[in-house]
C-alpha cells in the first residue's frame, strides 16, 4: 500500500477512535471530581500538555475553536491542578476508556507498535499539540498504549490539517461548517449557514493533509502500512 493510500485510508480511525473518550460522559464526571467545572476538562486536559501558556497559545494550537471558547475553558480549568497534571489526568481517562472498549480480536499490541513507530519518526513542525502529547508519559498495557498513541497521531493529523485549512484560505469556522456543522455551537461558533461554497477549498485542504500524512507514514514499509490500515479499520469496528 502506498503512503498516499494509507494516509487517506487511516484518516477516519486516527480522527475518530480517540475521540470516543473525549465524548464519553465518564471523562467529564472524572473532570468534575477533580475540580474542573463544566466542559473545561477538555480544554484544560487536552491543552494542558502545552504547559503553563496563555489562552492565545492554546487557541493557536486548537485551530478550529472560537478564541472566547478556549479562553473561558482555559481560565475555568486553571484552579483545578497544574497544566501538565491536567493533561495526564485527561490521558488517564483515555487509558481507562481503551481498557473498557479496545478488546476482542483487535491486536492492540501491534497497533500500538505501528502507531508508535510513526509518531516517533514524525516531525513536530506545525503540530504543537502532537509534540506536547508525544512527550507525555505512556501507559504500560497494550489497550491503553494503542489508544494513547492513536491520540498522538490524531494531534499530528489535526495539526497538519489545521495548517492545510488555513493555507487554503478557509476560516476555521468555515472548515468546521463543511465537516461537522453540528459541532459549531460546541466549538463556540454561531450556527453555520450554507457551507457548500467552501466544499472545494475544504476538499483541497483534506487532500493536502493526506499528502503531509503520507510523508509521515513512509517510515513504515509497504506491508506495515497495509497492516496499519487494516488495524485502523478493526479499531473502528471495535469501537462503533
Amino acid at each position: 500500500m502506498t503512503p498516499e493510500l494509507a494516509a487517506s485510508a487511516s484518516a477516519a480511525a486516527i480522527g475518530g477512535v480517540p475521540s470516543h473518550f473525549m465524548l464519553d460522559p465518564a471523562t467529564y464526571a472524572t473532570g468534575a471530581e477533580l475540580g474542573f467545572p463544566g466542559m473545561s476538562f477538555y480544554v484544560g486536559g487536552r491543552g494542558g500538555a502545552l504547559g503553563d501558556v496563555s489562552a492565545e497559545v492554546v487557541t493557536a494550537a486548537f485551530v478550529f475553536f472560537h478564541p472566547d471558547n478556549v479562553a473561558d475553558g482555559w481560565s475555568q480549568s486553571a484552579g483545578a491542578m497544574g497544566r501538565i497534571e491536567a493533561a495526564e489526568a485527561f490521558a488517564a481517562c483515555s487509558h481507562r476508556w481503551a481498557r473498557q472498549h479496545l478488546a476482542g480480536d483487535l491486536d492492540v499490541g501491534r497497533l500500538a507498535e505501528l502507531a508508535g513507530k510513526v509518531s516517533a519518526a514524525a516531525s513536530p513542525a506545525g503540530a504543537p499539540l502532537f509534540a506536547a502529547w508525544r512527550a507525555l508519559p505512556e501507559p504500560d498495557d497494550a489497550p491503553a498504549l494503542a489508544l494513547h498513541r492513536m491520540n498522538v497521531l490524531r494531534e499530528l493529523r489535526g495539526g497538519l490539517h489545521g495548517c492545510a485549512v488555513l493555507a487554503s484560505g478557509l476560516a476555521p469556522e468555515d472548515a468546521l461548517a463543511v465537516r461537522t456543522p453540528f459541532m459549531a455551537a460546541l466549538f463556540g461558533w454561531p450556527e453555520p449557514g450554507d457551507a457548500s461554497v467552501h466544499q472545494s477549498a475544504w476538499d483541497q485542504a483534506e487532500a493536502a493533509t493526506d499528502v503531509a500524512m503520507a510523508r509521515v507514514l513512509s517510515v513504515l514499509s509497504e506491508a506495515e502500512r497495509a497492516e496499519f490500515v487494516a488495524l485502523c479499520g478493526e479499531a473502528i469496528a471495535a469501537t462503533t
